[in-house]
């Protein structure tokens, strides 16, 4: 087989003069051995065959599940979906030539669709990288052949293979393009300003992207244009919602809820806790965060075994289990919903709780199975973001992983919840048994001299009528979410200075709280 090593680069210093050329912000390698995309989202052609891209483009760009669209690799053979290397690889003469033929297809596809290209020397071959990130107008149709009197059809992928629609999936394609994922729409409120170069070029240094080479000498606009973070006309682009999320310092300056709180438990009550903000940049917020819960969370115990020489190594939370759980949150969760990410760590256990709940058809049943796999995502752009740093897992691969981690570590099975609503999703990682004992303080009785505080005032004197949860929250001008009702509700409740209206279901959506008699009663908080 012919070594294409110095010819190759030098088509590719030629062909990197071409304005329409760009640089792909992802690790090639990683790409394709299928581990920061998943395989399905993979097409890989031995050669060059316009009929069969132009559909699976089209079918990439209709991004019917909006896993983000896709990639197709020429120049590499496959078998049996998995690529077969070193690639089969591109003469030199049929790089220019793909090129101009590829832009003559994309304007066949209806409405007009333009994907991102890149040449790309692996293994010493010539391949060539066509990006199709999920459209804003769909459905995308295509020529079914390329013959002068051919009709369009609308194309979509059903796992690894691209196929035409049928008239329900079409129907379903112009019910979702409607309103497009909130994390790829264009923020109208912001400016490329807004973004943080230093933060784009340290995600492409993070991720092994060969953009991260002449980055530094790239302007802030032209970075971000092949970042795939502005959209727009080119005399007037602006930033999509992702964009601001990752390489913004402040975010929560545009989307309230990109904030994560960690609230530390002392007792079962959860009245002595301590709790620590965290903002910023999300991917940097994970990783703050996840070092965080490393340090003044996790513990391991070293366990040593009669008669044998190694030692049983033992944590309270495996790093493995509450990475996933912690950067899934981040992942899943709706950035229009105003509500942080709640983490609190009890003596018994690590919950997570995020807004809203997962996507139907997943629901409490599907839940309860070890492996979830859902058909549709609400962050398509934030989810390749995470796979790219290694911080989350391919669709389908994080619950299993959750599962297993949990199990070598010898901890009782993890749990996830949601209501019929889906108004929330809840993760409970159980804490090993070997910590429990040593851990939790027996549960104690509240002083009432700690319940003289003006806030516990404020709702014993607004509760002399009952009120719902979010009224009380409203009133004291802060989250309606678990840690706020832990800590001005729950002790009152405990207390018995507020009843419940609806006692025999607490966590009832129509419950409201009244103040009682004691509560007048008592001289000691009225001082």
């Amino acid at each position: 087989m012919v070594r294409y090593t110095r010819i190759a680069h030098e088509i590719l210093l030629s062909l990197s003069e071409r304005s329409d050329r760009m640089a792909l912000p992802i690790n090639i390698n990683e790409l394709l051995k299928g581990r920061v995309i998943e395989w399905d989202r993979l097409e890989f052609k031995r050669g060059w065959n316009p009929e069969e891209v132009v559909h699976t483009i089209c079918a990439f760009a209709n991004d019917i599940n909006n896993w983000g669209g896709g990639y197709i690799i020429v120049g590499v053979d496959e078998v049996d979906g998995q690529p077969q290397f070193p690639p089969v690889g591109l003469q030199e003469n049929q790089i220019d030539r793909i090129q101009k033929e590829l832009v003559e297809l994309c304007h066949t596809i209806e409405p007009h669709y333009r994907p991102v290209t890149e040449p790309v020397v692996f293994e010493d071959r010539l391949i060539f990288i066509i990006w199709v990130p999920g459209g804003d107008a769909r459905p995308y149709k295509a020529l079914q052949t390329l013959g002068a009197k051919s009709q369009k059809r609308v194309y979509i992928r059903q796992g690894s293979v691209t196929k035409p629609a049928s008239k329900e999936e079409e129907r379903f394609l112009n019910t979702i393009s409607i309103a497009p994922p909130f994390d790829d729409r264009v923020n109208h409120g912001a400016s490329v300003n807004d973004l943080d170069k230093d933060l784009m070029v340290e995600f492409l240094y993070e991720v092994g992207s060969d953009l991260y080479i002449d980055a530094p000498s790239t302007g802030k606009e032209e970075l971000a244009r092949q970042m795939q973070l502005l959209k727009g006309s080119k005399e007037y682009q602006l930033p999509i919602n992702a964009a601001l999320l990752f390489f913004n310092r402040e975010p929560h300056k545009f989307f309230r809820g990109a904030v994560s709180e960690v609230v530390l438990y002392n007792d079962y009550d959860g009245i002595q806790f301590t709790e620590k903000t965290f903002r910023g940049s999300i991917f940097k917020q994970i990783k703050t965060l996840l070092e965080y819960l490393r340090s003044a969370v996790l513990t391991e115990k070293v366990i040593k075994i009669p008669g044998q020489a190694e030692a049983l190594r033992i944590w309270n939370y495996p790093y493995e289990a509450v990475e996933e759980v912690v950067s899934n949150a981040f992942y899943h969760r709706s950035y229009e919903d105003q509500n942080p990410i709640e983490i609190s760590v009890y003596p018994d256990k690590l919950v997570v709780l995020s807004f809203p709940g997962p996507l139907p058809p997943v629901d409490r049943e599907a839940l309860k199975s070890r492996k979830i796999l859902s058909r549709n995502y609400r962050n398509r752009r934030i989810g390749d973001f995470l796979k790219e740093l290694d911080l989350t897992e391919g669709r389908g691969t994080g619950f299993p992983i959750i599962y297993r981690k949990m199990e070598q570590n010898g901890s009782p099975t993890p749990t996830f919840e949601t209501d019929d609503r889906h108004t929330h999703f809840l993760a409970v990682l159980p804490v090993h048994p070997d910590f429990l004992n040593e851990n939790i303080e027996e549960p104690h009785k509240i002083e009432p001299s700690k319940l003289k505080s003006p806030k516990a005032m404020e709702i014993l004197e607004f509760c002399k009528e009952p009120k719902s949860r979010k009224e009380i929250m409203d009133m004291l001008g802060v989250y309606n979410n678990t840690k706020n009702f832990e800590r001005y509700i729950k002790p009152l409740i405990i207390e018995e200075l507020l009843l419940l209206e609806i006692p025999e279901k607490p966590s009832s959506s129509k419950q409201r709280y009244y103040t009682t008699t004691a509560y007048s009663a008592d001289s000691s908080l009225g001082d």
